[in-house]
């Protein structure tokens, strides 16, 4: 029990979700759960609750069309709920299908893509945000600096 005044330790909880074995197969194959979390805790300095869920196309497209109105499966989708100077609770949608094919485009492996739209998402729920150029070079910065900590080159060069 903390004494007065004493902080009580930040606790992230992330729980990981997939929209079927195949996609939990998939993702198993590219990164282990561990290493995801790791990703996760990397880029998020609160405590809280972080939901990242795994999805086909079908799902990606229909979540993209719900609440983007934009009728497409896209990479990542960032919904934050709770967000203060100490917690976050979220959900971050990723749609593998997108994921690999923007991979093998881009010339990159699999892992270092999705460990860059992990840290991606996760700043997202955390308020940074790329609509506008000086907000994008930070956001792109923040990546950069995460990614390199964990061993990824910058996925923007």
């Amino acid at each position: 029990m903390p004494t007065k005044g004493q902080k009580i330790p930040l606790k992230l909880t992330i729980d990981l979700q997939y929209g079927g074995p195949a996609i939990e197969s998939a993702v198993s194959k590219v990164a282990s759960s561990v290493l995801i979390k790791k990703w996760v805790k990397s880029a998020t300095p609160l405590s809280g609750l972080i939901t990242l869920r795994f999805v086909n196309a079908a799902e990606g497209k229909k979540l993209n069309l719900a609440f983007r109105q934009k009728d497409y499966a896209t990479n990542v989708l960032t919904f934050p709920y709770e967000l203060s100077k100490e917690v976050l609770t979220a959900d971050i949608i990723f749609c593998l299908p997108a994921l690999q094919k923007e991979a093998k485009e881009q010339d990159k492996t699999l892992k270092a893509h999705l460990a860059h739209l992990i840290v991606h998402g996760c700043l997202h729920a955390q308020g940074h945000d790329h609509e506008i150029t000086r907000d994008a070079k930070k956001m792109e910065s923040l990546e950069i600096q995460i990614l390199q900590e964990l061993g990824f080159a910058n996925p923007y060069s």
